[in-house]
């Protein structure tokens, strides 16, 4: 991968890996997806390989990642999401061909056919949010206590008491914060 572009930030969750795609929401935004290519890059480390993307292809792909992350931004605040988001989710899981597959182990995977589009891969991401948006998989919906990030994600932590989307950007940040200001405050003494 070009050196050019901010590396991805992939996770256990198909769905929130995805609205990582777009970080620091609240501060300076990070585009990881910011060409078609990199979209099909994208896709292709997530289990969801397809050849091409077009400019139009991407902008669905936006579309679905920010109707998500609004999903689930007001589903982790115990709101009611936006009809407008509902709406680009189902519509993208509808549009989508993809099966779900057994593997050996008992897991779930999804598989494209090799004439799979940007479309069949979306629908798979919208169907994974769609299953945790209607609460069928073991974990909560949090915030991320970062100011700047504010990102949804899907904690599956034993106590469900995470605090940040990343401990090794998010957390690490904040706890370098901390540390900072407690070395100010000490030498001030």
């Amino acid at each position: 991968m070009p050196a050019e572009f901010p590396d991805f930030r992939l996770g256990s969750v198909l769905a929130t890996s995805f609205t990582a795609t777009l970080t620091e929401r609240r501060g300076d935004p990070v585009e990881r997806i910011p060409t078609p290519q990199r979209l099909v890059d994208w896709l292709a480390v997530s289990g969801l390989a397809v050849d091409t993307c077009t400019a139009a292809q991407l902008e669905l792909a936006r579309e679905l990642r920010e109707s998500i992350h609004v999903a689930m931004t007001a589903t982790a605040k115990h709101d009611t999401p936006p009809a407008s988001a509902v709406h680009v989710i189902n519509d993208r899981s509808i549009q989508g061909r993809a099966s779900a597959v057994l593997t050996p182990e008992g897991d779930r995977h999804w598989r494209l056919n090799p004439d799979s589009c940007v479309e069949d891969a979306l629908g798979v991401i919208a169907a994974e949010a769609i299953s945790i948006l209607a609460g069928e998989r073991d974990g909560k919906l949090a915030l991320c206590a970062s100011p700047t990030c504010r990102a949804a994600f899907f904690d599956t932590s034993q106590s469900r008491t995470r605090k940040w989307c990343d401990m090794n950007t998010c957390g690490n940040r904040q706890k370098k914060a901390r540390f900072n200001a407690g070395q100010r405050k000490n030498a001030s003494m």
